[in-house]
């Protein structure tokens, strides 16, 4: 599912954005940072379920995907609320421009303990991902994954 673009003239209704250090500890940074992000910004959805959303897939990019940057490199991760629906697109970079077995690991049902992709499914959100290109010379640099969360849910049984 392709991610819903901004209409023109539409300004969301809050973005932001930052860098975490590639480590074990971006998925709970990511965490505690849009919690309180989105408290901040009023978001009438499940914050806690954002939250974990947004570690699942901090992680998970730590954890399978090549950082961006020197050295330890980081993780990017962005939120937008958007100006209609005021569903909350979560996206995070990283530096590896593909991902393989994308649409398994989406629809995967666990075995055991939850795989950070399964989250975005209980949550009824939709998950995408795409190329991230360059700005200057569209040159593919890696991708980002997206999740797009309702206001309203009710956790998938």
């Amino acid at each position: 599912m392709p991610v819903p673009a901004v209409q023109q003239g539409d300004e969301p209704r809050y973005t932001w954005g930052t860098r975490l250090t590639a480590s074990p500890n971006a998925g709970p940074n990511a965490r505690l940072r849009v919690r309180t992000r989105l408290t901040v910004a009023h978001w009438s959805g499940n914050i806690n379920a954002a939250a974990r959303v947004a570690d699942k897939l901090v992680d998970n990019a730590y954890r399978h995907a090549k950082p961006i940057g020197p050295g330890q490199g980081w993780v990017e991760l962005r939120l937008t609320v958007m100006p209609t629906t005021d569903e909350l697109l979560i996206e995070v970079d990283d530096a590896t421009p593909e991902f393989a077995d994308f649409a398994k690991a989406a629809t995967a049902e666990p075995t055991g303990p939850p795989p950070g992709l399964w989250w975005v499914r209980h949550y009824r959100g939709a998950l995408s991902w795409g190329p991230k290109t360059d700005d200057a010379t569209g040159d593919v640099v890696g991708k980002t994954v997206a999740a797009i969360l309702p206001t309203t849910w009710a956790a998938s049984s």
